[in-house]
């Protein structure tokens, strides 16, 4: 049995995890990591912790989906109580991530953008549709719901690092994700990244290669944020007995 702390147990992925787990074979919740109190019942032989030390000593794998400055908080401790970390926080500054990757020096990392089988996939697709069709203008528009803290989301940019890896150039050069006023024409290898806010859209990507004459659009549409939580356990059950190293979902979903 894998004993598994969630970290950001109070966001919306995070409720899900505990509930998901309840289900989840040969997976168990065994603590819980909070910065006050939690607003909901829980089961009384899970460990509620406010000390990140006793919470990774009470589990065997961490699944993590808080924010950015509370997982660089998780990576620094873990650092120093290594530990299986599954990584589901987006919007990572550079500093961020460069602790994940020290952090996967010691201990297995999956880190990942979007816990999804079909993203996973998509990805794949982007950089092929991107290889094949050269000279085809790539867009990304990304949908989410009003309460979404960054953009464009995690997802999108690993798509357009996708693209840009097809086309094989740096997406820093290329990346657009803004437009207004009189910018001029399209330049022919930009890839631009368009976030769209509002409502409870859970996720929505679409990546279009366009033409003339024709176009190509490839979408995804995640109706359920247990599409997330599920990918996520998936993914640290398979992760649990992982050498050290910094993995992807597609290593687990073996794309």
């Amino acid at each position: 049995m894998v004993k598994v702390g969630v970290f950001g147990a109070t966001g919306r992925v995070g409720k899900l995890l505990l509930e998901d787990l309840k289900s989840t074979p040969d997976m168990s919740l065994s603590s819980v990591y909070v910065r006050n109190e939690l607003d909901f019942a829980i089961d009384p032989s899970v460990l509620v912790t406010s000390d990140i030390k006793t919470f990774l000593n009470g589990c065997d794998i961490v699944i993590d989906f808080s924010l950015p400055q509370a997982c660089e908080v998780l990576l620094e401790e873990a650092i120093k109580t290594p530990k299986p970390l599954v990584i589901g926080t987006t919007g990572l500054n550079t500093h961020q991530l460069n602790l994940l990757k020290q952090a996967s020096e010691a201990m297995p990392v999956l880190y990942a953008t979007n816990m999804s089988l079909g993203v996973a996939l998509l990805n794949k697709l982007v950089y092929q549709a991107a290889k094949t069709l050269q000279g085809f203008d790539i867009e990304i528009v990304e949908m989410h719901h009003r309460h979404k803290k960054d953009a464009p989301s995690g997802t999108a940019l690993t798509l357009s690092e996708s693209a840009a890896a097809g086309r094989g150039v740096g997406i820093d050069k290329v990346r657009v994700s803004g437009r207004d006023g009189n910018i001029g024409e399209r330049s022919s290898d930009e890839i631009a990244v368009m976030a769209l806010r509002g409502g409870d859209i859970v996720g929505r990507h679409t990546v279009g290669f366009y033409n003339d004459g024709e176009f190509i659009e490839l979408n995804h549409t995640a109706t359920s944020r247990n599409t997330f939580s599920k990918g996520a356990l998936r993914a640290g059950a398979w992760l649990a007995d992982k050498e050290a190293g910094l993995y992807s979902i597609a290593d687990c979903l073996e794309l």
